[in-house]
């Protein structure tokens, strides 16, 4: 049972599962949520974190100090809905600016239901999960809260994202089409397309296939139940798979998908949650990082070209593969395509003998930086190629 806070001063605490808590006040809708505790390290684009996917399940923390001052509107969201499960922020706007605001933000969570909290210490909380790593946080708020050895009682019962299987939660229940673009900005008819992309939901993002339509691509996104058969029933030119909650350890179907598109050796592309299935269904292993990488300025270099990038971030776990070397796979040769510059943590990977790359990052950026776009461009080249 959840309220809206706006105009109030509700009484709020943070209780992480170590035992450290944070007064403030309630912001957002009050009541009680659970989650992975998380940082996001962001200054701009909120909405577009709140509506992204790959955020089920977790309690995100903004670093930036002032958040809400542009309000909601109605054409940024990445999916249906905000997925975040709490929202922690130190000063909220009391008044939002900007030609396109709809509402603001402490309205739009009181009516998705999303409990959050302000006033926080932001960056001790963020301190204190770089130094003891991501861990599960309650949020209660109201005028009734029960005692803390209770609160804490509560949050060390929720689950645990280490072995959760999130994406099916989150994804389509039934395939859509997302249309070409033409070169006059007008949707192509279905079936006249420059390619066909059968793109496997594990929780994608609505400006991913955004990105591929505006290259011509018709885009056939699919659940992420969806089969082999599935996958190649739309004729594709080249398979997609998304990113998406959760731990890719737990993600045996969409590794056996995956290991079904190579064997095919049709051009395939993953980003994120994507990028963790390829190194699984190439042998590699996966693991939870201490804090993990969220935010829009994370520092990437394309080892392919010596570049460095810009980039997106928002995952928890990462590929163990090799930094150092070519590695043998059973689809040929693979290597670390992308690496982090400031963990060395694997940020991208290819397949050498035939056309399969994946990032663990995110081109599209809506709300971020466009250093990575090239790689929509790169999937059109593998798709090119192939054809040819």
């Amino acid at each position: 049972m959840t309220t809206s806070t706006r105009g109030t001063r509700v009484p709020a605490v943070l209780v992480l599962e170590d035992g450290r808590t944070f007064r403030g006040r309630a912001y957002g809708a009050v009541g009680v949520t659970f989650g992975e505790a998380v940082f996001s390290t962001g200054m701009t684009g909120y909405q577009e974190t709140l509506t992204d996917p790959s955020y089920h399940r977790q309690v995100v923390v903004m670093t930036a100090p002032h958040v809400g001052n542009t309000g909601v509107n109605d054409e940024d969201p990445e999916s249906s809905r905000i997925w975040v499960s709490g929202y922690v922020v130190r000063d909220p706007a009391r008044v939002p600016s900007n030609w396109r605001s709809r509402r603001s933000l402490d309205e739009e969570l009181a009516a998705q239901g999303v409990v959050g909290i302000s006033g926080v210490d932001t960056r001790a909380l963020t301190r204190h999960l770089r130094e003891r790593g991501a861990m599960r946080v309650g949020i209660f708020s109201g005028n009734a809260l029960p005692d803390e050895g209770t609160m804490l009682a509560e949050v060390r019962q929720a689950p645990e994202m280490k072995g959760a299987d999130l994406s099916a939660e989150v994804a389509t229940k039934e395939a859509y089409v997302v249309p070409a673009i033409g070169p006059d900005g007008e949707s192509v008819p279905v079936g006249e397309a420059r390619f066909t992309v059968a793109a496997v939901d594990l929780g994608i993002k609505g400006m991913t296939p955004h990105r591929m339509a505006e290259r011509g691509i018709e885009v056939h996104v699919l659940p992420a139940t969806a089969t082999v058969e599935d996958v190649y029933a739309v004729a594709p030119d080249g398979v997609f798979f998304s990113n998406g909650p959760g731990d890719p350890a737990t993600a045996d179907h969409a590794v056996s998908v995956m290991r079904g598109v190579l064997e095919r050796r049709t051009p395939l592309f993953g980003i994120c949650f994507g990028n963790q299935i390829l190194g699984r269904a190439l042998g590699f292993g996966t693991y939870k990082l201490k804090y993990g990488h969220r935010g829009i300025n994370q520092p990437v270099q394309d080892r392919t070209t010596g570049k460095v990038e810009v980039t997106a971030h928002n995952h928890g776990f990462a590929v163990d593969a090799p930094l150092d070397k070519v590695s043998e796979t059973p689809y040929g040769r693979a290597e670390v395509s992308h690496v982090c510059l400031n963990d060395d943590v694997v940020e991208g990977l290819q397949l050498l003998d035939q056309p399969a790359f994946s990032v663990q990052y995110h081109p599209e950026a809506a709300a971020g930086p466009h250093d990575a776009a090239y790689l929509f461009d790169r999937f059109v080249s593998l798709m090119e190629g192939q054809r040819a």
